[in-house]
């Protein structure tokens, strides 16, 4: 199903809800990016990877919704990957934390979601820390 409409901008209920409260450049992007990976691939899971690849190579999830990264590139080992290879691949996402980033920037993002321990950990364990807290931020705007 489309997620733009005839003019372009994207359909609001055709959104994941973690976009229906991003910008509306991560909206754009995701959708766009949808609506062309179905003409290529089909409805599904594919065309889905794809759109969410193409946001996370410009924003970064921060809680429950996503923000712009400050500069654009692969936000993680899986998502620097092209084709069959990434495809293929078995290696885990960073789930929208863009683990590229500087320990400083993660730590200031752990800062804004109150990860406890946050000051003893290690890139990779600020990472997966954000991770959960992004993980508990959507969950608990879904119950609203």
């Amino acid at each position: 199903m489309p997620k733009t409409t005839g003019s372009g901008k994207p359909k609001q209920d055709e959104l994941p809800a973690t976009l229906q409260r991003s910008p509306k450049k991560a909206q754009r992007t995701f959708a766009k990016a949808h609506d062309s990976a179905a003409e290529s691939y089909g409805e599904g899971e594919r065309a889905h990877r794809t759109a969410f690849s193409a946001v996370k190579h410009s924003f970064e999830k921060v809680g429950d919704h996503w923000e712009p990264k400050d500069e654009k590139g692969p936000s993680d080992a899986q998502s620097a990957k092209k084709g069959k290879a990434a495809r293929n691949s078995r290696t885990p996402t960073a789930g929208g934390v863009d683990a590229n980033a500087s320990k400083k920037h993660l730590y200031e993002l752990a800062k804004r979601l109150d990860v406890p321990g946050r000051s003893s950990m290690s890139k990779d364990e600020l990472v997966t820390a954000l991770g959960k807290a992004n993980d508990r931020a959507s969950a608990k705007a879904r119950k609203g």
